[in-house]
């Protein structure tokens, strides 16, 4: 037999409730020894619960979500049905006051978890959880929303010294009931973002085809017996900004201060550029490469080709939605590049699992850098940053302090690594892999991405000691470089 203790004021009762709910998630009897049910206490945990809840579907919705009152009904459908149990209890007890117990306490125990599910989603909204807990969170919060029912049942049927049969059919229904319910109001929370189809307009269809052709079409000749650096920037996913962010700053960074100005292209999908910027895609991706490999001097130019998106193990997410787009893949990409004719390649791919596409874009002629190793995933992308973690390493920080590609990679791998040690995540590890032709050649195309390297003073030369071994060609080439 239950033994309830009565009522002294409301709050005593309010953390003698509170207590009993923490003894409820352990699912210790405990519970039912100290809880104080009253009409009070069951309309104020109901009005935090409510209240928590809600916080949680907020933070979960973002700044997109309305209010939705279907949601809050589903919501409080719980404890109702939990009132009617209480009320069938208490009248196979012959105990009317066990009638408000097992809302009460599945109210102070839904309460508490709303808040530490409040607590985690907005630790998420911050980026700063350990990468692999995202994939993990949905079903914590299953497990976490079916426990708290399955809790009031246990501690009930082993107080009540059901038969074990008894005990087990109810646990069973209960679990059923819970998961069916769970995966069938998912698309009510309370507060619930309303999906809008993608659309694209009729401006934007018709204004793509002359963007793309206008960008082609002011990629420069190179010039004979010169060195000059194309630069071809695409940000693969549209539904979130940092790409495009990204792709905008390095475009502008390598025209004004590594000289491609009128030899630079940017193809992005975005929402906002739609009529602005050709889109990214395999079509255009094809287009600009074979425009770029007729203007540019084969033996003299090179291409500086930099593509960030989300991605998977051999995969490149191009993603424009209403429009329906073929991902790359480095088979497609090493197809591409070979029918363009470019020789000379620095590809720099930043996206999870990038490592996955060096085997197939290896050359002699070619370095390639990818933002993590073919079995990693790589990380800072989101709406409210303009760079990812590589992309700010490499080009935001490295590149405007170091003289040299290479110097720049390992600057920017240092970076990252220190950057994803602190946050927890399991380190990325960024590639370098360059050809035997492109290490040679590396040094020579340089001094044309980096002059002010090799700008050498000359008003103390009287100073200088000549070293007194025999000069060389490979002498005078070293000290060229």
């Amino acid at each position: 037999m239950i033994d309830l203790k009565p009522s002294i004021n409301f709050w005593h009762d309010l953390k003698s409730n509170q207590r009993a709910g923490l003894w409820l998630f352990l699912g210790s009897r405990k519970s039912l020894q100290i809880v104080r049910p009253s009409i009070l206490q069951l309309i104020f945990w109901g009005i935090l619960g409510g209240s928590a809840n809600t916080l949680f579907s907020w933070l979960v919705a973002g700044d997109g979500g309305v209010f939705n009152k279907q949601g809050l009904v589903s919501y409080a459908l719980w404890p109702f049905i939990a009132l009617i149990v209480g009320i069938f209890l208490s009248q196979r007890t012959n105990n009317s006051r066990l009638m408000l117990v097992p809302a009460l306490l599945w109210l102070v125990l839904d309460t508490h978890i709303a808040l530490l599910q409040s607590f985690i989603q907005y630790l998420g909204s911050l980026d700063i959880l350990p990468s692999f807990t995202y994939d993990y969170l949905p079903i914590i919060f299953m497990v976490l929303f079916v426990w708290q029912s399955l809790a009031v049942v246990w501690v009930f049927a082993r107080e009540l010294k059901w038969p074990w049969w008894e005990r087990a059919l109810i646990m069973l229904a209960t679990l059923f009931t819970l998961i069916v319910w769970q995966m069938s109001v998912k698309d009510q929370p309370i507060w619930k973002v309303e999906e809008s189809p993608a659309t694209l307009s009729e401006t934007a269809f018709y204004a793509q085809s002359r963007l793309l052709n206008k960008s082609i079409e002011q990629i420069q000749f190179g010039e004979f017996a010169q060195t000059h650096w194309y630069f071809l920037g695409v940000a693969g996913a549209s539904y979130q900004d940092v790409f495009k962010f990204e792709i905008e700053r390095i475009k502008e960074q390598f025209d004004t201060r590594f000289g491609t100005f009128g030899r630079s292209m940017e193809l992005v999908n975005n929402p906002e550029t739609l009529t602005d910027i050709p889109i990214a895609s395999k079509t255009s991706m094809d287009l600009a490469l074979r425009r770029i490999g007729q203007q540019m001097n084969k033996e003299s130019d090179v291409l500086f080709l930099y593509m960030t998106s989300h991605g998977l193990p051999n995969q490149f997410e191009m993603e424009n939605e209403p429009i329906a787009l073929d991902d790359v893949d480095p088979k497609w990409l090493r197809e591409a590049l070979d029918k363009s004719g470019i020789r000379w390649k620095v590809i720099v791919i930043s996206a999870c699992y990038s490592g996955s596409f060096v085997p197939a874009l290896q050359s002699p002629d070619t370095l390639i850098i990818t933002a993590s190793a073919a079995d990693r995933a790589s990380f800072g992308c989101s709406n409210e940053a303009d760079y990812t973690y590589f992309g700010r390493a490499f080009f935001d920080q490295a590149m405007r302090e170091q003289k040299t590609i290479k110097a720049a990679f390992n600057q920017a791998a240092e970076t990252v690594a220190k950057w994803e040690s602190a946050q927890g995540f399991e380190p990325s590890e960024p590639q370098w892999v360059i050809g035997k032709n492109m290490e040679l050649m590396l040094p020579q195309l340089e001094q044309h991405l980096f002059p002010q390297a090799n700008i050498q003073t000359t008003s103390h030369t009287e100073s200088v000691v000549i070293p007194t071994q025999k000069i060389t060609p490979q002498n005078l080439t070293v000290a060229h470089q």
